[in-house]
């Protein structure tokens, strides 16, 4: 993989949608960066790992355990995050990520965005903003395929 321009990364994400390329340098600088292989596990279902994670480069999946099999729920596309309950909550991760391609990750620690409190609380107003956008998009989603998957089963609200 190539050198990652983390900045760059964060202004093409769902955090950076409006931030100014300042912001995105501060944000970046506080940022990890963890590379994958095809098959590393990121985060285990259950782990009590706070991180927010920003997909920048490759494939990563979300997935379950459902019935003592991994199934994967979500495919993540560069730019979505994952953790954003976890990291404003600390409970624990409800699903595991694993790259299906060589990745790259970038990761937040919670006391490393909290320590912007102080220096930058505009930047961490826009970022908590976004993680609400990011959240609330996810569960607009998960709402949809609910209703799908109703109408699918009860053979209602199409032709099936």
């Amino acid at each position: 993989m190539n050198t990652l321009n983390k900045a760059e990364a964060v202004k093409q994400s769902a955090l950076g949608a409006e931030l100014d390329p300042n912001e995105c340098q501060v944000l970046a600088d506080k940022m990890g960066l963890e590379s994958l292989s095809d098959g590393d596990r990121l985060v285990e279902e259950g782990d009590e790992r706070r991180t927010l994670f920003l997909l920048a480069e490759g494939r990563v999946c979300v997935c379950r355990c459902i019935g003592g099999t991994e199934e994967t729920v979500y495919r993540m596309r560069p730019g979505e995050c994952a953790g954003t309950r976890a990291f404003v909550d600390g409970s624990p991760r409800k699903a595991g990520l694993r790259a299906e391609a060589d990745s790259q990750v970038m990761t937040l620690e919670p006391d490393d965005f909290e320590a912007l409190i102080d220096t930058h609380p505009h930047l961490v107003f826009k970022i908590m903003r976004a993680i609400f956008r990011i959240t609330h998009a996810n569960l607009m989603r998960m709402n949809l395929e609910s209703a799908e998957m109703r109408n699918y089963l009860l053979k209602s609200g199409g032709r099936y």
